[in-house]
């Protein structure tokens, strides 16, 4: 969408400076997502063992990971048409309260079958709050610091998303497998709470009527930047999945220990995490599109180099480089989605976007584990980097097709 599209009005508004109450709401936003994320993220180490002790083998356990994957990139389209139409609170809520009834019922199952289907409604709750929050910040701050306010809503995620296994782990050897999901129950209420007192976006209009929205699909898949976009957030997931999917089984192949393999890992996530907020600073000023770009061939080329590394020092130094990658492409991704679709059609947006991010991880761990069984990890590796390099030129071409001043400078911003 070009600013010439709008009259002045509209365009003031957008790149107004933000006021008090928008960095408040921001910040709520931040705490909203950092709960949310906190307690979903505190399953991940306590699951498998719940399903082991239950009876499912390691191919039940895959599968039921994957339904969930499946469900929750699938699933954030519809979700964000469906914000688009009713607002943003009532799906918010939804998703909210799927996901804090499915964790409380999930101690409660003693069938696989059981599990993996109350799994799917967890999904089900992820997909309607992610691009829905993501909307929420959008819209409670001008178009100048989408960027910025990314940037802090994502660290908060981030952090939460790095935190939360550590702490499943540590109450699960403290109270008790199956009560952490009782816990991670309570904190995700605990958000649906401060989305009842806090209202995140609630000034904002929502457009409720079908007929407002025509073109709503016809007009996002000819929105060539948004394309880009989506093209660039799939090859770097893509690039991702192979990273967190097979890194532990690559190091562990050259002697590394679970130790040393977890400070691999938080090296990525605490590069990943300081870059985001100056990063996000910097998207707002700059073209946007070249930081997205940047940032994706920086991850492949991390991920290249992570087939033939040797030893946890060269690891570590690929997990740092992609980790910067990752800070760099995707705060500046995530805002591109914004700025670059239209008001009426940001939850679609936000929507692929989101769906982008689980299936191209998904994608990654379903198809490369065959090609790495056939050949190598280095191999694996080195494939998976060509393709999100692959990707990252393909974004280039999409997104230079069609620009226009408010992207290309940093000004107009």
């Amino acid at each position: 969408m070009n600013d010439t599209d709008i009259n002045g009005e509209e365009l003031a508004a957008q790149y107004a400076p933000p006021r008090h109450r928008h960095t408040l709401q921001v910040l709520t936003c931040c705490l909203i997502g950092f709960i949310c994320f906190l307690g979903a993220y505190m399953r991940i180490p306590v699951l498998p063992l719940l399903a082991s002790g239950i009876g499912a083998g390691t191919t039940e356990i895959g599968l039921i990971n994957a339904a969930f994957m499946l469900s929750a990139g699938i699933l954030a389209v519809p979700a964000g048409l469906l914000s688009d139409r009713i607002g943003i609170r009532p799906v918010l809520l939804t998703g909210l309260a799927l996901m804090s009834c499915s964790s409380l019922l999930i101690p409660f199952c003693g069938t696989p079958l059981l599990l993996g289907a109350i799994y799917l409604v967890f999904g089900m709750g992820l997909s309607a709050f992610t691009p829905t929050m993501m909307s929420s910040v959008a819209k409670v701050v001008p178009r100048s610091h989408v960027g910025r306010a990314y940037s802090w809503y994502t660290t908060a995620v981030y952090l939460a998303m790095t935190i939360g296994p550590a702490s499943g782990g540590w109450f699960g050897r403290i109270i008790g497998i199956r009560e952490v999901f009782f816990v991670s129950g309570g904190l995700i209420l605990l958000a649906l709470a401060a989305v009842l007192f806090f209202r995140p976006g609630q000034g904002e209009e929502h457009h409720a009527h079908a007929d407002e929205h025509p073109e709503h699909l016809s007009g996002v898949f000819s929105n060539r930047r948004l394309m880009a976009a989506l093209v660039g957030t799939l090859g770097g997931c893509f690039g991702f999945g192979m990273f967190i999917s097979f890194l532990p089984l690559h190091a562990r192949a050259q002697g590394l220990n679970v130790g040393e393999i977890g400070i691999v890992f938080a090296a990525q996530a605490l590069m990943n995490v300081l870059l985001r907020i100056p990063f996000g600073r910097l998207s707002d000023r700059v073209d946007r599109g070249l930081m997205s770009g940047t940032g994706l061939i920086v991850c492949a080329v991390a991920v290249m180099l992570t087939g033939p590394a040797q030893g946890m020092a060269a690891l570590i130094a690929c997990a740092c480089l992609l980790g910067a990658g990752m800070g760099v492409c995707f705060t500046a991704l995530s805002s591109l989605v914004v700025v670059v679709t239209p008001p009426k059609q940001r939850g679609l947006g936000l929507g692929l976007y989101n769906s982008c991010v689980y299936l191209g991880m998904m994608l990654s761990s379903a198809t490369m584990g065959i090609v790495i069984k056939r050949t190598s990890f280095s191999f694996g590796f080195m494939v998976t980097g060509a393709a999100t390099f692959v990707m990252a030129l393909l974004f280039f071409c999409l997104y230079r097709t069609v620009v226009s001043a408010p992207e290309k400078t940093g000004a107009a911003r």
